[in-house]
């Protein structure tokens, strides 16, 4: 860039003086300041942008170094569970056929062992319950109507 020293800035003030006349120099100079300061703000803008653009390059590749990374490692795991799968059926088929031969080779599903789980069991015990005359069954709307319907009197 420029070197401008403090000398060649006072030659540089001292000719403005004699050819823009005291009058007028302070607002030419506020003038080239603020265009100055424009310019550099300018400047920065481009470094800036320049330095995120590099930046954004960097991350695209780091970006494809770490999908190319992860597929190597799905298709490695991919192959393992491949290979691992097929010495397994072989190990368990073998077995499974020496061992057992009339029994069937899928496993039964699952199935729940039916307990009522949702009906919360009573810390009172049911004597007890009995003794004091508490409710143990709700009534339905319907049964409730039924039961303490009055009688009639024919």
């Amino acid at each position: 860039m420029i070197d401008l020293g403090i000398s060649k800035m006072a030659l540089i003030g001292a000719v403005a003086l004699i050819v823009i006349g005291p009058e007028k120099l302070p607002k030419v100079a506020r003038t080239v300041g603020a265009l100055l300061g424009k310019a550099q703000r300018y400047v920065a803008d481009v470094k800036a942008e320049v330095n995120r653009s590099m930046e954004l390059d960097e991350l695209k590749k780091m970006k494809d170094t770490v999908e190319t990374a992860a597929r190597d490692v799905e298709q490695s795991i991919q192959t393992t569970t491949t290979d691992f799968e097929q010495q397994w059926s072989d190990a368990t088929g073998d077995t499974q056929s020496a061992l057992t031969h009339d029994l069937p080779a899928v496993m039964p599903a699952y199935k729940h062992p039916g307990k009522k789980w949702r009906v919360k069991q009573g810390a009172v015990p049911g004597w007890y319950k009995a003794r004091a005359g508490v409710r143990t069954k709700a009534l339905s709307g319907a049964a409730r109507v039924a039961r303490y319907r009055p009688q009639k009197l024919s």
